[in-house]
């Protein structure tokens, strides 16, 4: 298991192919990773991207955007340990003082995450008033959120 191995979900109110454009764009990547130099491995267009992730951590980083009724569930899997020479993954701390310090770093990334996707929730939700639908779109573009997992 990954020293950092952190999932999240933000339900944003948009049109896929606008959100699936912002994940696209790498200044976007350098504003929310700032120590990883990311390289894509997996473009899947409207359904996201995979990257493999090296400086301060090494692993993957994924982002999924997941249709749910007018708007996206964005996935946000992060999967990281620290480098070793030549970049090699170190193995997870075994010490309590290694553990503690993982669990800083896993807490702090989720934190400067959540904010990142809020700031974009905000920036792409803007002039919408919650609890309606996006513009140009019904209720009914999409499964229902409430619904079980396919």
């Amino acid at each position: 298991m990954p020293a950092l191995d952190l999932v999240d979900e933000t339900y944003v109110v948009v049109d896929r192919a606008r959100l699936a454009a912002v994940v696209a764009d790498p200044r976007r990547w350098r504003e929310w990773w700032p120590d990883l130099t990311l390289t894509v491995f997996m473009d899947r267009g409207l359904d996201g991207i995979r990257w493999s992730a090296t400086g301060a951590w090494v692993g993957s980083v994924e982002i999924w955007l997941e249709p749910v009724g007018d708007g996206v569930l964005l996935h946000h899997y992060l999967r990281l340990d620290r480098p070793g020479p030549e970049g090699v993954p170190l193995p997870a701390a075994a010490d309590p003082r290694g553990r503690r310090r993982d669990a800083r770093a896993r807490a702090r990334r989720a934190r400067d995450w959540k904010r990142s996707a809020w700031a974009l929730k905000d920036e792409l939700e803007a002039g919408r008033a919650p609890g309606t639908p996006r513009s140009g779109a019904s209720a009914s573009a999409g499964p229902d959120p409430g619904s079980p997992a396919r």
